[in-house]
């Protein structure tokens, strides 16, 4: 698959979505309807990159959550870690860890982006506490940034591992990264046919951008590498790809050695 990079959700351009025609056409129709719901989530609540409270309906994994703010609901991406995969080793009890500090509480979302799932992109607290780092403090989650703010969340992991906390307790942990490349969900072991009926699509990607591009320009103004992509990608900021080698932003998205 490719040069491992650091952020394996985001190794294709955001918001890139194959039309093949029949079921798979009115998949990825849904998934743009996704996006679009969430994008209209925080026009609804004001919100670009600010906080808001909302209740945790659900914790899907140890990096995902589904809340409910007012009459609006959207599911939320934990920003800075990679919890394990709910089949893969420490992958229920890093949903439990999850589940038992924020199950069915009021919590604070501070939202960063909106990645190419329709996920919000966010860091969440309750009270003081900063969930995000509680998680990667407490062997739940790897740290899973390249930000100056990332740093603090390696050094969160290298205690973990010191301590033997949670998933380190095992001899030789897989990233996320690597599990999902060795066990990548079934629809994606399929061999597509040959993409069809792009206008529509184009069409619902361009009413997506009308609303959300111009926003940012620089990649200092980037806060995952998921937005630099939807930046380059969508909105069309050429100066995010400086040697135009369709990675943007390289100290977000870069490769590492």
């Amino acid at each position: 698959m490719g040069v491992e990079t650091r952020y394996p959700y985001y190794s294709t351009p955001i918001l890139t979505f194959p039309l093949h025609g029949g079921r798979n056409d009115r998949g990825s129709e849904l998934l743009v309807m996704k996006i679009l719901a969430t994008l209209f989530f925080f026009l609804a609540l004001n919100v670009q990159a600010e906080s808001f409270e909302a209740k945790v309906l659900a914790v899907m994994d140890g990096d995902t959550v589904f809340v409910k703010s007012g009459p609006f609901k959207a599911k939320l991406r934990l920003v800075n870690i990679d919890a394990p995969e709910k089949d893969q080793p420490f992958g229920k009890e890093s949903q439990e860890s999850l589940q038992s500090l924020i199950g069915g509480k009021v919590i604070h979302v501070e939202s960063k982006a909106v990645d190419k799932f329709g996920r919000t992109i966010a860091l969440i607290s309750i009270g003081e506490l900063n969930v995000n780092e509680e998680q990667v403090q407490r062997g739940m989650a790897w740290a899973y940034s390249r930000s100056r703010e990332g740093r603090a969340y390696d050094k969160l992991q290298s205690e973990a591992q010191q301590a033997r906390r949670g998933l380190w307790s095992q001899s030789a942990p897989q990233q996320p990264s690597q599990w999902r490349k060795l066990h990548p969900p079934e629809q994606t072991k399929r061999i597509q046919p040959q993409q069809k009926k792009v206008q529509p699509q184009t069409q619902k990607l361009e009413k997506f951008s009308t609303l959300a591009c111009g926003k940012k320009n620089y990649c200092s103004q980037m806060v995952t590498c998921d937005e630099a992509h939807f930046y380059l990608t969508v909105c069309g900021v050429k100066r995010l790809d400086t040697n135009k080698d369709g990675i943007p932003c390289e100290s977000l998205c870069g490769v590492l050695d």
